[in-house]
């Protein structure tokens, strides 16, 4: 069983794990999913949450003021068992109940990352404005067809074209493209574009735009800025632009144009937050 199973119970209580969130964020959905547990799975499930900065002790995280996100729910074997979350948070660390116990295949936490700029010197290091963990998202692409734009925004390097954005075969006129909502309003030092994998399908060239807004119902009509010039592509490789940055913002979007199509594994936009109070969320 390639999951989670605890022991079956023959006393009062019931099973629970604490997990720490990848990134701290706010929650908007869970998927308790039960794949191969079919006699063995948890009769329900409930999910509490907490915001705790640091790597605290378990036994402190244990002791803390939970709050429940997800009350105690039936649950399916052998199936994703899908909750919505009420806005709240954002959390840190997710609390797992089971009833009585069982097993738990995957645990799926779905919402949007959230930033806290640096104060002092912290504030004046450059970050990845456009990574996932940071709180950057796609708010729209053209083209989805082979792999979804939301790859370019994961950590790590591509292991493989499945983990980029491909785009399908143009037949005619245009080029794909897709727009970024940075993790927090910047000014752009370097930017990265990553084709590994991409050998025989990457694109011929790219152009990278800017936009400094708060209404991404606004960003398609909007009037960009030139961030980088159109520049070739190697398949199957990794570059970094920072002296042919045209114009460095400050910008709160960022959009990536590839020409005519094909696949880009990691887009990285490393730059400075402007400094702000609180935290940056999604709408």
């Amino acid at each position: 069983m390639d999951g989670w199973e605890t022991r079956r119970r023959r006393t009062a209580g019931h099973d629970w794990c604490i997990l720490r969130l990848g990134a701290e964020g706010i929650v908007r959905g869970v998927d308790v999913d039960t794949s191969f547990f079919t006699g063995n799975y948890p009769e329900a499930v409930s999910i509490d949450a907490l915001s705790f900065p640091g790597r605290p002790a378990a036994k402190r995280l244990a002791a803390a003021p939970w709050i429940e996100i997800l009350p105690k729910s039936p649950l399916r074997g052998g199936s994703h068992n899908y909750f919505a979350i009420p806005r709240g948070g954002p959390w840190t660390h997710l609390r797992v109940n089971i009833y009585p116990d069982g097993g738990v295949a995957r645990l799926r936490a779905y919402g949007e990352a959230v930033f806290r700029p640096g104060r002092g010197a912290a504030s004046r290091k450059a970050v990845d404005l456009a990574a996932a963990q940071n709180g950057a998202w796609i708010i729209s692409a053209s083209d989805r067809f082979f792999g979804s734009p939301e790859n370019m925004l994961m950590p790590g390097r591509a292991k493989n074209m499945g983990e980029g954005w491909e785009t399908k075969r143009r037949r005619g006129p245009g080029h794909d493209w897709a727009v970024v909502r940075l993790a927090h309003p910047g000014t752009i030092e370097k930017i990265e574009i990553d084709t590994n994998h991409f050998k025989g399908n990457c694109p011929e060239s790219f152009l990278l735009e800017g936009l400094m807004g708060s209404d991404p119902s606004a960003v398609q009509g909007a009037a960009w800025t030139l961030v980088l010039p159109r520049t070739k592509l190697k398949p199957h490789s990794r570059r970094l632009f920072a002296k042919e940055i045209a114009d460095r913002g400050p910008f709160s979007h960022a959009r990536l144009s590839i020409y005519p199509d094909g696949g880009i594994s990691r887009l990285r936009i490393y730059g400075r937050p402007l400094a702000a109070p609180g935290i940056r969320k999604a709408p």
